[in-house]
């Protein structure tokens, strides 16, 4: 939670904007596992992180994804925006805005966020405790998009 003060003395507790991406390339997604010094270490996650100040999601996209995974990326779509007060392993409850993304080039490596990347097969994902926060969810969620595509975005299913 972010605490502060407004120009009229009120005071309030707002919340961070969070990006997340699922990148795909050949009916696998491309899965980080957190560093040891993060929360829900070892567990794995979708690249993404923090909106910066004076950033536009698809900026923040794109600069998450080469920071955490050393590849370019196309294709960006929207894909979901979950703004549950009650998201799983959240305490700063952050609005979270998950991407659908291509892979494109790898042109660097990754950065101390990240203890190893991997590509998986959509077909043979980790369990889900395995997973930090609620990716897992989302992953689930793009399964049965892929399945049955229904309109985008989605708002907390």
């Amino acid at each position: 939670m972010i605490n502060c003060i407004f120009e009229d003395g009120g005071k309030g507790s707002l919340r961070h904007v969070t990006i997340d991406a699922l990148v795909i390339k050949d009916n696998k997604i491309l899965l980080v596992k957190r560093a040891p010094h993060l929360t829900n270490p070892d567990k794995y996650a979708l690249p993404g992180g923090f909106l910066g100040r004076n950033e536009t999601t698809s900026e923040a996209i794109k600069r998450e994804i080469m920071e955490e995974t050393g590849y370019k990326v196309k294709n960006i779509n929207l894909f979901r925006i979950n703004d549950n007060p009650k998201r799983i392993g959240e305490d700063r409850q952050n609005v979270d805005f998950i991407f659908i993304v291509e892979a494109g080039d790898k042109v660097a490596g990754f950065d101390k966020e990240v203890k190893q990347l991997e590509w998986v097969d959509l077909n043979n994902l980790p369990s889900p405790d395995e997973f930090a926060f609620d990716h897992f969810e989302n992953i689930k969620l793009y399964l049965k998009y892929e399945e049955k595509p229904f309109a985008l975005p989605v708002f907390n299913p």
